[in-house]
């Protein structure tokens, strides 16, 4: 072995232990020490069985690379981020491996002010760095170090004024005593539901509530169809306005209506964007170029100013600072807000949400049902190909005389009068994700999709 296979785009992410233990985790934590020139790091991490012990290897790695940790202890990734942004230091790790499966974990990383730093932005070099300290017997590299004074370890209770923080982002005073029903799914969301709960007129209905590692009602994940039904029969069977569950880290929220229909992420976009510039016009929103015209139809009509960006994280973000846009979102559940350092929240979009069915006085179905007849949509179907490229050429040259827009801006985007669809490639695997809509024409949207896919299927 000479490569750290856990290194990703992204994050890290890899099988415990083969792909990453706590040796490789204190290379890691020396690693990202040199790359920043460090003084001072905070750490985080999630439930899993496998998060604290490769956090005390991070955070010894750290610390005798000679910097300081401020760790926060069991938390959510975006809990990390606040903590980053929140106090002068030098960057962030949370140890966290999301909705991945029970034996893997990974690391979120940001540097100062809670910035992302992914392949383009640095964790290439990290991944360098931590093989140069992990292939030569843990002795070459750290010793290089070996005449710093060891770092110290701060404990850090930074969880009240993370509260704090989320809930200026409503006006609790226009919340009215709304029934919400929580899944956190047995992941870390139920620890900050708790402290919020103590300054909300809601009543709350805690399912999978106790965080546990072992995930004894399985990986939380609510973008898989098979983890929505006992957040649905808790909504019908408690009459509760809204239903909300989370992924593991809490990055991530997803909404059921008051008759337990799930919400597809788009619409969700659309209404926080909404949200915002009911308090503030004028604002930029980001949005994501897979499913666009209802949050360009929303944005425009309460005076904001809408720009495309492309999908993922660190695109996201990056066009959000150099617009100043106050919000960004992903029809995949991520949600990104200016004053949370531009960074992605799983609890500010559920309090913008309750706040909003407050104040307008409709249910969730009243609002998404108009916006799903405005603009009906496919979401995302994947289909596994063995020449991506080829086909999106072999698309586009079949439908390009007729469209009246075509961008790559993220894969292939073409409009016609009445519908759209972006299909594009995924990063890591053989996939094609197709999203089709259309103004007010379900029929006509589902024909198309159905016309996409069998020139999909039968590439």
């Amino acid at each position: 072995m000479s490569e750290l296979s856990c290194f990703k785009a992204y994050d890290i992410r890899g099988r415990v232990p083969d792909q990453l233990n706590e040796e490789i985790a204190y290379s890691i934590g020396w690693a990202f020490v040199e790359f920043l020139e460090a003084k001072i790091i905070v750490v985080g991490h999630d439930i899993r069985l496998t998060s604290r012990s490769l956090t005390d290897a991070l955070v010894e790695g750290i610390t005798d690379s000679g910097a300081n940790v401020l760790h926060i202890g069991e938390c959510g990734t975006e809990e990390v981020y606040f903590a980053a942004f929140n106090n002068a230091v030098d960057g962030g790790v949370c140890v966290t491996a999301s909705h991945n499966p029970m034996d893997y974990n990974g690391m979120k990383f940001v540097r100062e002010g809670a910035k992302p730093i992914s392949g383009d932005t640095g964790l290439l070099k990290i991944k360098s760095l931590a093989e140069k300290a992990a292939f030569s017997g843990q002795g070459d590299a750290p010793d290089q170090k070996s005449n710093c004074k060891k770092g110290r370890v701060t404990q850090l209770n930074s969880r009240p004024e993370y509260i704090q923080h989320l809930l200026s982002y409503v006006n609790i005073s226009n919340l009215k005593p709304l029934k919400v029903v929580s899944n956190p799914g047995n992941g870390g969301a139920g620890l900050v539901m708790d402290e919020l709960e103590k300054h909300l007129p809601i009543e709350f209905v805690k399912i999978h509530h106790t965080p546990d590692g072992n995930f004894p009602n399985g990986i939380p994940n609510p973008l898989e169809e098979h983890n929505r039904p006992v957040t649905v029969k808790a909504v019908k069977e408690s009459g509760a306005d809204i239903g909300i569950a989370w992924d593991g880290d809490f990055d991530r929220c997803f909404f059921f209506d008051e008759n337990g229909r799930f919400i597809e992420g788009y619409y969700v976009v659309g209404m926080l964007a909404e949200a915002f510039l009911s308090k503030k016009s004028g604002s930029v929103i980001i949005y994501d170029p897979r499913l666009t015209w209802n949050t360009q139809h929303l944005v425009e009509a309460a005076g904001g100013h809408a720009i495309q960006s492309k999908t993922g994280h660190a695109f996201i973000k990056e066009r959000m600072r150099a617009e100043d846009a106050v919000y960004g979102g992903e029809m995949s559940a991520h949600h990104y807000f200016r004053d949370f350092a531009y960074c992605d929240s799983g609890m500010i979009p559920w309090l913008l949400v309750i706040e909003l069915l407050s104040v307008s006085g409709k249910s969730l179905s009243q609002m998404v049902d108009d916006r799903m007849r405005a603009f009906p949509c496919s979401g995302e179907i994947n289909t596994k190909v063995s020449n991506p490229k080829a086909l999106l050429k072999a698309i586009e040259a079949r439908y390009q005389s007729a469209a009246t827009e075509i961008d790559h801006i993220d894969g292939l985007s073409m409009s016609f009068k009445d519908w759209r669809f972006n299909v594009r490639m995924s990063n890591t695997e053989p996939l094609v994700r197709l999203n089709v809509e259309s103004k007010a024409n379900t029929a006509l949207m589902e024909a198309k999709r159905d016309e996409l896919l069998s020139i999909i299927r039968a590439a």
